[in-house]
């Protein structure tokens, strides 16, 4: 049945995601519902979701509900320097599987809010001429990555999960 619709990649950016619904509202994103709207009368052809390797159970029960659902789940270990600072940056790592996806398909879809990834949005759209989808909580994803996208999706609290389930990252 897929043959004929047209073709999404989708890319998540996990730890962006769940700090800004945290932040936000309090909850956590309900990638059930995201994939269910983003897949209505589209084909997906790919989709990954970028995320740190703390190795606890939690996470590793998390990751396997994203499996579950249809993600690819890429994984980058914790760091933690020496000046108690971390590191678990997936930007390149996604820069470059959005720049090889975006000749396969018709459509693209981005969830974040940085605004490091205003620069590729507008690459993708100009050297492929294909719509990005930028799907972002509003009051913290950065203006300029909204004004790059072809639209921009507030995540709302009809994308969260209800307030009394426990998904983490």
């Amino acid at each position: 049945m897929g043959q004929n619709l047209p073709s999404v990649a989708i890319f998540v950016d996990v730890q962006n995601i769940f700090y800004t619904t945290s932040q936000t509202f309090n909850r956590n994103f309900d990638y059930n519902k995201f994939w269910a709207k983003i897949s209505d009368g589209r084909n997906v052809a790919g989709a990954f979701a970028y995320a740190i390797d703390r190795g606890d159970e939690k996470q590793k029960q998390f990751q396997n509900i994203l499996r579950a659902i249809g993600f690819n789940v890429k994984l980058k270990p914790f760091i933690q320097r020496q000046d108690g600072s971390a590191k678990g940056d997936w930007d390149v790592g996604i820069a470059i599987d959005v720049m090889d996806w975006a000749e396969k398909v018709e459509r693209i879809v981005l969830v974040s809010g940085d605004g490091d990834f205003d620069l590729l949005v507008a690459k993708v759209i100009s050297k492929y001429q294909i719509p990005v989808d930028v799907f972002g909580v509003e009051a913290l994803t950065a203006r300029s990555l909204m004004n790059a996208a072809t639209r921009f999706y507030p995540i709302t609290e009809k994308l969260l999960l209800n307030p009394k389930s426990s998904q983490r990252d």
